[in-house]
């Protein structure tokens, strides 16, 4: 009788200590399972993962991103227009005589513009078609010579354009120093910008249009593409143009064409705020 009742309270004793231990092991279970649960994470497009401390993106910033796009899309486009007429003129020089002649230098850059304008728009004016100014006329450069200036149109009359960077030869400066600032100021070219020199090089003497394509630091070297920069007449006295689409040429090549006394040349720049037309 002894043993049975020192059985049984063995067994009654086991089992107050393992059910407790039982419950606390189901309790911590438990618990482990809501922690997973509820540990969620912000994931982007691709899956990965966003940390807490990323800056939320905001209406500005994807207006921003929107201007980005659409301002490469309007330099991609009036580029891919000069590569096209370029391709089409196959080597053969275009008229470049009359006022009309989109082959003018000038011309040139103003038709690759105007073909692409109208599906573009500044943001602070999107009512507003864009616009490419003038050259500014003769006598409102002096004392400079003619060509590298623009008239000055604002942008609330749909000027899209600001000054990028500009050089005008300073007579207090030697040739030297001027020719290391012509330099340095074609470094700053970028691709999509216009640009305007009143030049005296191996092509002549006097104004050229032409649109760059991009500053290689490595080589120092410019790309562009542009017309009439070469050219000639023929027996009538007509002159021909060469359309150009990636020429190359050094930066002091460059340098070295509008460094001259009361010359000088202009990079004019897109807006940073193109956006496409008619964008709600």
């Amino acid at each position: 009788m002894r043993k049975g009742r020192t059985i049984f309270c063995g067994l009654a004793l086991s089992m107050l200590l393992f059910f407790p231990a039982a419950l606390a092991g189901a309790g911590e279970s438990e618990d482990l399972a809501i922690e997973e649960i509820i540990e969620n994470v912000v994931l982007d497009d691709d899956g990965r993962e966003i940390p807490e401390d990323a800056p939320a993106e905001t209406a500005e910033t994807a207006a921003d991103e929107t201007a980005i796009e659409a301002r490469a899309d309007f330099i991609d486009r009036i580029i891919a227009l000069g590569k096209d007429l370029y391709e089409k003129a196959d080597g053969k020089r275009k008229r470049a005589h009359y006022a009309s002649d989109i082959y003018v230098c000038k011309n040139f850059t103003v038709y690759l513009f105007r073909q692409n304008r109208d599906d573009f728009r500044m943001a602070e004016y999107p009512d507003t078609q864009l616009v490419i100014p003038n050259n500014l006329p003769a006598k409102q450069c002096r004392p400079y010579a003619y060509g590298f200036l623009w008239e000055e149109i604002p942008a609330e009359k749909g000027n899209p354009f600001e000054v990028g960077a500009q050089f005008i030869y300073d007579s207090s400066l030697s040739k030297a120093e001027n020719l290391e600032k012509a330099k340095d100021f074609m470094r700053q070219a970028q691709k999509g910008d216009f640009f305007q020199m009143s030049a005296d090089y191996e092509y002549g003497v006097g104004a050229h249009s032409a649109i760059m394509m991009g500053y290689d630091p490595e080589s120092d070297e410019i790309h562009w593409l542009d017309s009439n920069m070469r050219g000639g007449k023929n027996k009538e006295g007509i002159r021909y143009g060469l359309v150009q689409y990636d020429a190359v040429r050094s930066v002091e090549w460059w340098a070295n064409a509008f460094c001259h006394k009361k010359r000088g040349a202009t990079l004019y720049r897109l807006r940073q705020d193109i956006v496409y037309a008619n964008q709600e």
